[in-house]
């Protein structure tokens, strides 16, 4: 199951993509950015997730 399917959402906020990935803060921010997913709205944090959903897919065997 992905990421996206199993919440539906486009985005999510910094708490939302640690439950999702099941990982700490410092864990997520690393990966969202790695990613390339931050989207700034403001002073909100947003994360893309089919950007961190591709990301993952790449990075698995």
């Amino acid at each position: 199951m992905s990421i996206k399917a199993s919440n539906g959402y486009v985005t999510v906020d910094t708490e939302k993509l640690q439950g999702l990935l099941m990982v700490g803060r410092n864990t997520a921010i690393k990966i969202g950015t790695d990613a390339g997913a931050k989207i700034k709205v403001g002073r909100r944090v947003l994360w893309n997730v089919g950007k961190i959903q591709e990301y993952i897919d790449s990075m698995s065997e």
